[in-house]
């Protein structure tokens, strides 16, 4: 136990209270199970450590593990839990659960046998919660962080600080709104910088040039660490499902062909359709339907694009800014709770009511024409009229 609460009294004095995620505010911590998910590199042990530190109105009745920590070589998740509710402990935070082979089981045990504990653990997005050995639907609560909006990269990197912009405000009210943005910060080239290094906290940490780099490093970790945990992947297995990411950075935004891509990657189409839903999973791909409706889990998506514009200048050589853009704009849209599908007319339906087209500066509305409650999201304007709005705005939801 020493060693454990020396481990985390190394690590909380690195953590300061000057910045948050969007989510450190709802955190919903009254639960007496809360599982955080989220994509490698979006903040959730500093989050956590945040909350141990700044926020438990008892701090040394907290405790912090890694699920990876070397003490669980020879002790399970229970003992410790035993052990710390021995001692007076009322909080356990487990980060990386998923990097413990028995997780759902022993929570389980944990909640119902010490009644006075509280656990709060983070998990990969690749992570079922709901589906481990044991079930855990009548006590897990969880939520899910996203990467950064372009609002956050706004206040953490250049201390740009604004609230957040509800979509139905940004539709109704956009030319106020960016004249009074406007009026505060040129949006433009901090935009064109939040596409390429802005969805990751780490980019504070580390310099401009590096970013990229730590971007592949961290969907190398889930491939190779992540994934193999969860789906208990061989290294045949992460080196086949490198090379489909590799088929589809090549071609984004992808329209699969499933028959073609099990005959390149010699391996059966089931095994494709999995390896595909284990990508958006773990939030590198993110799918789109033409409908909404009756979507089976292993339904072939029409497209296939990149879950945010890092990642899409990570693996593509040269990004295509018409992608890069769609990227963004999908990615801003679900992270704000929003649900979107391919347009017959126009790119995306969000809502299933919501029209929008995505482009340059110069797109015209000819696409869109005629379409009620359709709307222009384009870049490269720092204003917008009427149904012309700043793609960049979209980036306030959250």
């Amino acid at each position: 136990m020493e060693e454990l609460i020396s481990y985390q009294n190394n690590l909380l004095k690195s953590i300061d209270n000057r910045w948050h995620r969007y989510l450190f505010a709802f955190l919903k911590t009254d639960e007496r199970l809360l599982g955080l998910k989220g994509l490698r590199g979006v903040g959730k042990t500093t989050m956590l450590l945040q909350f141990l530190k700044y926020a438990y109105k008892n701090r040394n009745k907290g405790l912090y593990v890694t699920a990876d920590h070397p003490y669980f070589y020879q002790n399970t998740l229970f003992d410790l839990a035993q052990e710390w509710n021995s001692l007076g402990g009322r909080l356990l935070l487990v980060d990386e659960v998923h990097k413990y082979e028995n997780w759902s089981r022993e929570l389980k045990l944990i909640y119902d046998g010490f009644p006075e504990l509280q656990i709060i653990f983070t998990s990969s997005s690749a992570l079922d919660l709901y589906r481990g050995a044991s079930d855990l639907s009548r006590r897990l609560v969880t939520q899910t962080l996203e990467g950064m909006s372009f609002r956050e990269y706004l206040s953490l990197k250049h201390s740009i600080n604004f609230e957040v912009i509800p979509m139905e405000d940004i539709l109704s009210k956009h030319n106020e709104i960016t004249q009074e943005l406007v009026s505060v910060f040129k949006p433009i080239p901090l935009f064109k910088s939040y596409l390429k290094e802005g969805y990751f906290p780490f980019i504070k940490r580390i310099r401009q040039e590096g970013y990229l780099s730590r971007v592949l490093k961290t969907i190398n970790a889930v491939l190779e660490s992540d994934l193999a945990y969860i789906q208990d992947y061989s290294a045949s297995n992460t080196e086949k499902i490198k090379k489909l990411l590799g088929v589809i950075a090549s071609s984004v935004p992808f329209e699969p062909n499933i028959s073609r891509i099990a005959q390149k990657l010699q391996i059966g189409r089931n095994t494709v359709n999995n390896y595909l839903q284990h990508l958006q999973d773990a939030k590198i791909v993110n799918f789109l339907h033409k409908s909404p409706k009756g979507i089976s889990r292993l339904q072939k998506p029409n497209k296939i694009y990149f879950d945010n514009s890092s990642l899409v200048y990570a693996l593509q050589f040269s990004a295509e800014i018409g992608t890069v853009r769609e990227t963004f704009f999908i990615n801003q849209i679900r992270n704000a709770g929003n649900q979107i599908t391919l347009g017959e007319k126009g790119d995306f339906i969000v809502n299933d009511k919501l029209t929008f087209e995505i482009g340059g500066r110069n797109k015209d509305a000819t696409q869109i024409k005629g379409i009620p409650n359709s709307y222009l999201a384009l870049d490269d304007i720092e204003y917008g009229f009427n149904r012309k709005i700043p793609l960049w705005l979209f980036g306030f939801m959250y």
